[in-house]
């Protein structure tokens, strides 16, 4: 009789989940799955039974005998699951919207994750992500929970410090994204490259870069010293740095670090955007219309190469490789996000940080660094600070504190903006955020 084998998606419901499919079918050697549960919110139903049939169709022609079941119902769904990965976005690609627009008016960046956007994301997100964690807690206590929710540092911040779970991991497809971006760069199969990556969740910096085991750091900063090599993720699109920058800094960035290093330019790039052709979230609100009509059509069988504009790159070898990583305890190094333990010695140990480790069946164990580069060090502190009161903030319903955590953050000009930015925000967003009005 084969064992069984379940996940269970929170989110079911994503324009993401075909990426989810194509790799769960990849890897089905190494996990062999046989019940996947698709879970989502009455408001995402229509798109539920979409993408669920596309999953459907896609394991069908693959010929995997894996039991797919849709359900609006979260707890039958999390019964005894081996794994439950999160994909959700509370207030849906509304609320992503109000994020990117409201910060501009008060020539703020706004962004889904960094700032004002990535503040709010994570105060309607964290109460959500604890309740699910409540619940595994009851129906499924030995589940690993793979959060792939952004803000995922923020999120995974929340849950190591707030709830009981210890089997968590945060992941974000941006550093598989650079290390196929330099092994584009150098012309090599991507197997070849391992870089060292340390920081936070879009904070992240690849401190060194191997290829063949060779360190081909200073080979890989000299190319990207070219302004033409603006970025390795499609859906930010960078200015390109100053050549002295790059050098100097000595080691690779990340795409969201334009948003800071390149702030000026990247603010007035987003309203000229917004002006024009509308924010990020009503690009990608196009995309979606776009790619669940793609999904209707019943004869489509595959993901669509089309999902790889809506900025999910990756995503797939990420996700499963991850998991099937833990299952078969194949210790082997990925990007992730879990608790420092040390790892980084300027970070507190109990804190969440994107690093480097080896992923075991008892999970992934951060691969000590030492510390940060001084040139970048400060401001991974500062977002981490910004991440642990916007995580408090989120779980007390202490408006003051949102405040405070937005007024500290690098892109915020001032605490009376802040507050602004705020009162507004909080008022927008009003439906999603009980813990600050239900009091």
């Amino acid at each position: 009789m084969t064992k069984k084998l379940k996940v269970a998606t929170i989110g079911g419901g994503s324009s993401y989940t075909p990426e989810l499919i194509e790799g769960f079918i990849k890897r089905y050697d190494e996990f062999p799955l046989t019940e996947l549960w698709l879970v989502d919110i009455e408001a995402g139903k229509e798109k539920l039974e979409i993408v669920g049939n596309l999953a459907k169709r896609m394991i069908k022609k693959a010929g995997l005998d894996i039991r797919v079941e849709l359900s609006l119902d979260r707890e039958e769904a999390l019964k005894e699951a081996d794994f439950v990965t999160t994909q959700f976005r509370v207030g849906l690609l509304e609320a992503r919207k109000k994020d990117e627009r409201i910060p501009l008016k008060y020539d703020v960046i706004g962004q889904e994750t960094n700032g004002p956007g990535g503040l709010f994301k994570g105060l309607r997100t964290i109460p959500v992500i604890l309740d699910i964690t409540r619940d595994m807690e009851r129906l499924c206590p030995d589940a690993w929970l793979i959060n792939f929710t952004n803000p995922a540092g923020m999120v995974t911040e929340a849950v190591l410090r707030y709830s009981n779970i210890e089997k968590v991991v945060g992941l974000c497809n941006v550093p598989i994204g650079i290390e196929m971006g330099v092994s584009k760069l150098l012309d090599v199969d991507h197997s070849r490259i391992r870089i060292d990556f340390a920081g936070l969740n879009h904070m992240v910096y690849g401190l060194n870069v191997f290829l063949d085991g060779e360190n081909v750091t200073e080979h890989v900063v000299e190319k990207l010293t070219d302004p033409k090599q603006t970025s390795f993720v499609k859906n930010i699109e960078g200015i390109g740095y100053d050549p002295s920058f790059i050098r100097a800094l000595g080691v690779l960035t990340c795409p969201y670090h334009n948003y800071y290093y390149k702030h000026r330019d990247m603010l007035e790039k987003q309203q000229k955007e917004a002006d024009e052709q509308g924010t990020r979230a009503e690009v990608v609100s196009k995309l979606e219309k776009e790619l669940f009509e793609l999904y209707k059509d019943d004869t489509l069988d595959i993901k669509p190469p089309q999902l790889e504009e809506r900025g999910g790159a990756y995503y797939s070898d990420a996700a499963v490789r991850l998991i099937t990583s833990i299952y078969n305890d194949k210790r082997d190094i990925q990007p992730v996000n879990t608790r420092n333990n040390g790892a980084i010695a300027s970070i507190p140990d109990d804190s969440a940080v994107e690093i480097s480790s080896v992923i075991t069946k008892d999970g992934p164990k951060p691969i000590a660094i030492g510390d940060l580069p001084v040139a970048v060090r400060g401001l991974v502190q500062q977002i981490k600070s910004f991440e642990r009161l916007s995580a408090e903030a989120a779980v007390t319903g202490d408006v003051d504190l949102a405040v405070l955590a937005l007024s500290i953050n690098p892109l915020t000009p001032s605490d009376t903006v802040a507050r602004e930015i705020v009162d507004e925000m909080m008022e927008a967003h009003k439906d999603h955020l009980p813990q600050f009005f239900n009091k």
